[in-house]
């Protein structure tokens, strides 16, 4: 029964009035007069992006520990000073801490405040750091708020800790896409924001009303229970009173607008690329990594915060795995963490505390633990880089982990597919006049994304529009000394901007690159290359100078004097801006059909030209991006020379037609690698052969714990270090490739289930099949009716390659009528074998066949069963023919991996992959195998060497029917 006594309609009538006359003066005066004072405070430093606060200058230093705190971007400096109930400047100093504050103002009232980028804001911080250290004479305990606290993280890891003693943040995210703040994903939605960003937010700003509507929606529960509390103690005067500084902050005065340039990197850069947690963000030209960090860190995590979810916030374990970091859980909401209510108690006092124990002067904080908690791990993205290239080929399979992550891996399955289609469509019509080089590509991509970086390189970042602007310089020198389209320009260079700039000014006047090896024989390149000039850096000049009739062009000396060869043109002395274009320039004439560069392999006698157009590029280019499933947030790291084909076709044109940053290292050092590829943000490593042996032979380090490593793509790589590489690098993967240099041909291992296959064609390269072969006799195998016949599954047959009727650049002999009258078919003059899946597999070319009584043995199968074997480094076969034998006996070398034994019944246990008639007369345990410049094993050498008397390992007793340890009379024996 309602209560309609006097007393309550009294007391409920008093009750609507004092409502009423507060709900009037937060109408008219935007809220109730608290008579609260804010903290003081002195502005000490400013600047035109920020002013330095100093709180309760009264008190001095008084050899209290300064801490600084940073304020995100949406919100002003007086988030750490609301209300004194609630206020982190006051409780710090209180306990004995010296508070500094950066105030980045309100953007939209200064002086080009709305044209402030990302990192103007981050070295700002890195200034008011210097300023509170040299006035304190103290290294600063450097602290931020949500935004705020990414800044402090990019600041320390961008000065590698300098004049930093600690780090705190609040509800700071550093892996973006595992957020979902009111229920969005970011992961799914992270492309769409960098899209507005870049076409809005980047030509506007935030406005602050804007800001906080987005922050309400982000949490619309809480905002929605705030209010209706707020309403619902409008007749409590003293209880509004209590957070009527909080309230007013949060629903008025706290709010100050985004500029649009920050807003939209921050888009780009950490929430479409994620780079907080992948690395290779990049400040003031430099790419940065959060790896850098080895700065003690306590991360203050809200167990209901909707908007910075605790896992997203605890990454920073996995982001910094050489720092020691801890945790403070608390039960608050974002906001909450440092104003709620309770903040003063559960958070300041645990802060005030963590300073004063890295300080030495107290004791650790019961209230925070280690942070040892892993996220769930992102899943495999081999699955999706699988999935896709397959639906765009035709055969759509989907790969999930789990139930729970089924929908998850479509949707990122489809969008990876939807990605790859246009480049297989624009392949698909690339026919012989096609107009396609890299210099018109890599036009392509700076015309819409000039501020994106394209190249990493030595510490520094070069944007599209950097690139274009040194790539046009250098055109202008080039067409200034004569250089014309369809000449042929020897290139030696070591690798290094200025090489990648002449490599695209050459394709943009259409004339041919030839890419000259320092340790090649140069005057038998040139001839093959038919040079008619050479273009060098001032490190290779002298060794240019003096073969052949070529002129020397020298680029890179920076316009200073040096010394250079007699006749040598500077091409820096050049004012390019003075060269009038001739009226035969036109930028980017190069047709698919029209030859682009010229590299070369083998040595001595043996070295070889290889011719590649245009279109041979580009279907590398965007074969590479395709079977990669490379995108905007990849970074594409070659650590092979620029005249290496891995570098010019698979890491430049995945690369450049993807959209992927390119990293760039002058050699590969294992001792550097994890330290670039955390700085770099590298996704994507190309390799070649063994290359990996190096990374798989050093002790495992911190950096490579959580590494951004998803594929390592290359070709040749031996079984053995394939399958250790997945297992220690886990979830990289790895992607072989095979790819002539010449030729349409292009096989890839995208599925990378079965180590060691070549994997099948990609789509858009030629059609490919294997035509029987007669080893004995060097020929292809006919039937009745004069066609080629088919091996069988797992017989050897020649690989062919289909020659369309609109490929007219053609080089080598054309097969015509093999499977059916006017067919056109160009041997690769390799051999495979298919399975039964129609998986290709290399075996060699007839040369490296071993040719022994039994028949011809692939070494690649036996290479494969002894490196199966856990023990084995790597393993070579090859044959070794006995005095006066027409047959070779197999002869197999292998190498222990460290601090392991080999033993024969080990060995015996990898060679039952193969037939017994295949297995090794002679097995030796060799220290090394020799490698090549490019990591390629070297069997030459150790084939010169025929059986050692004193060589280690065993021999097949065949009267035995088993190994028997190697000796000399053995060895002897064998050889005779």
């Amino acid at each position: 029964m309602v209560d309609v006594s006097p007393n309550r309609l009294i007391s409920t009538a008093i009750r609507a009035g004092q409502a009423a006359q507060n709900a009037l003066e937060v109408a008219r005066f935007g809220g109730l007069e608290t008579g609260d004072e804010p903290s003081p405070f002195d502005v000490v430093g400013r600047t035109p992006v920020y002013r330095l606060r100093h709180y309760f200058p009264e008190l001095g230093g008084q050899g209290r520990p300064p801490v600084l705190l940073v304020p995100p971007l949406m919100l002003t400096a007086e988030v750490y000073d609301v209300a004194p109930a609630t206020s982190g400047v006051a409780a710090l100093s209180e306990m004995g801490i010296d508070p500094w504050v950066v105030d980045f103002g309100a953007p939209e009232r200064e002086e080009g405040g709305l044209e402030r980028d990302l990192a103007d804001h981050v070295l700002a911080v890195g200034d008011a750091i210097d300023r509170v250290v040299r006035a304190t004479g103290s290294d600063v305990h450097l602290a931020g708020y949500s935004q705020g606290g990414m800044f402090c993280y990019q600041s320390c890891a961008f000065r590698r800790g300098e004049g930093i003693t600690s780090l705190i943040t609040w509800g700071s995210p550093v892996d973006i896409h595992l957020l979902s703040p009111a229920g969005l994903p970011v992961a799914r939605l992270a492309d769409a924001a960098a899209t507005l960003a870049d076409v809005v937010l980047s030509r506007t700003s935030v406005p602050a009303g804007l800001s906080k509507r987005i922050f309400q929606l982000l949490d619309p529960l809480k905002t929605a229970r705030q209010r209706l509390q707020f309403i619902l103690q409008l007749h409590n005067r003293e209880a509004l009173l209590e957070r009527e500084g909080s309230r007013r902050f949060l629903e008025d005065t706290g709010w100050v607008a985004w500029p649009g340039p920050a807003v939209a990197e921050f888009a780009r850069q950490f929430i479409s690329h994620n780079r907080m947690i992948q690395g290779g963000f990049v400040i003031d030209g430099r790419p940065v990594t959060v790896a850098d960090i080895d700065t003690p860190t306590l991360a203050v995590i809200g167990t209901s915060d909707e908007i910075a979810a605790a896992p997203a916030v605890r990454a920073i374990r996995r982001a910094a795995p050489q720092a020691e970091i801890w945790e403070l859980a608390l039960d608050s909401g974002h906001m909450g963490l440092v104003v709620g209510h309770g903040a003063r108690e559960s958070s300041w006092t645990v802060v005030a505390d963590w300073v004063h124990w890295q300080e030495g002067t107290g004791d650790r904080p019961d209230a925070i633990v280690e942070l040892t908690e892993q996220p769930e791990a992102p899943a495999d993205p081999s699955a999706g880089v699988q999935v896709a290239t397959d639906i765009a080929v035709g055969a759509a399979h989907l790969v999930a982990g789990s139930a729970r992550n089924a929908t998850k891996a479509v949707r990122g399955v489809l969008s990876e597919a939807v990605d790859q289609l246009p480049r297989l469509a624009r392949l698909e019509r690339v026919d012989a006049d096609t107009r396609v080089s890299l210099a018109l590509l890599l036009d392509e991509r700076a015309r819409r994304h000039p501020d994106e970086t394209f190249f990493l390189f030595g510490g520094r970042a070069y944007s599209y529009a950097d690139s274009l602007h040194r790539i046009d310089a250098v055109t202008r020198g080039l067409v200034s000394v004569g250089v014309r389209q369809g000449e042929h320009v020897g290139v030696l260079m070591a690798t290094r901007p200025t090489a990648l700039a002449v490599l695209a000014a050459l394709s943009r006047l259409g004339a041919v690159a030839v890419m000259l090896r320092p340790d090649g024989d140069l005057r038998r390149e040139m001839r093959l290359g038919q040079v008619g000039r050479v273009i060098a850096d001032p490190a290779h000049a002298a060794q240019a100078d003096g073969h052949g009739d070529a002129p020397l062009l020298v680029l890179g000396t920076g316009g200073r004097d040096g010394e250079l060869p007699d006749g040598a043109v500077d091409m820096e002395q050049i004012d390019h801006e003075a060269v009038a274009l001739p009226g035969w320039y036109e930028p980017n004439p190069g047709r698919a059909r029209d030859l682009a560069l010229v590299s070369f392999t083998g040595r001595g006698g043996a070295t070889r030209a290889n011719r590649i157009t245009n279109r041979r590029w580009a279907m590398s280019a965007f074969g590479t991006a395709s079977a990669a499933s490379l995108g905007l947030r990849d970074t594409v790291y070659a650590v092979t020379p620029l005249h290496h084909p891995a570098t010019l076709l698979t890491a430049i044109g995945g690369a450049v037609v993807s959209g992927a940053r390119l990293a760039v290292a002058p050699r590969f050092d294992a001792d550097t690698f994890w330290e670039e590829v955390r700085r770099y943000g590298v996704t994507i490593v190309s390799y070649t052969w063994a290359m990996c042996r190096d990374l798989l032979q050093a002790p495992p380090t911190a950096a490579e714990r959580h590494h951004p490593i998803r594929l390592f793509i290359g070709s040749g790589m031996p079984t053995g270090l394939w399958h250790r590489v997945q297992d220690r690098f886990r979830p990289a993967r790895v992607l072989e490739f095979y790819a002539p240099t010449e030729g349409d041909v292009v096989l890839a291992n995208v599925r990378g289930g079965k180590v060691g296959a070549k994997g099948r064609p990609l789509p858009g390269t030629a059609r490919v099949a294997l035509g029987a072969y007669d080893v004995d006799r060097g020929v292809l195998v006919t039937g009745a009716d004069g066609f080629v016949q088919e091996p069988a599954v797992g017989e050897v047959g020649m690989l062919l390659a289909r020659v369309g009727r609109e490929r007219t650049s053609v080089r080598g002999r054309v097969l015509r009528g093999v499977f059916a009258k006017g067919d056109a078919w160009l041997s690769t003059g390799d051999l495979f074998c298919a399975d039964a899946d129609g998986d290709l597999w290399l075996l060699g070319r007839p040369s490296t066949l071993i040719r022994t009584r039994d028949g011809h043995v692939p070494p690649f199968g036996v290479e494969a069963a002894l490196e199966s074997v856990d023990a084995v480094d790597l393993a070579v076969a090859y044959g070794v023919r006995p005095e006066g034998s027409r047959d070779e006996l197999v002869v197999a070398a292998v190498t222990a991996r460290d601090g392991e034994g080999l033993s024969i019944d080990a060995l015996l246990a990898g060679l039952s992959a193969v037939e017994a008639w295949q297995w090794p007369s002679v097995i030796r345990v060799v220290d090394d195998v020799p490698l090549s410049l490019h990591h390629r094993p070297q069997k030459a050498p150790l084939q010169d060497e025929g059986i050692p008397s004193d060589a280690e390992g065993w021999w097949w007793d065949e009267d035995a029917g088993r190994y028997r340890p190697l000796d000399a009379t053995a060895a002897a024996t064998l050889m005779s």
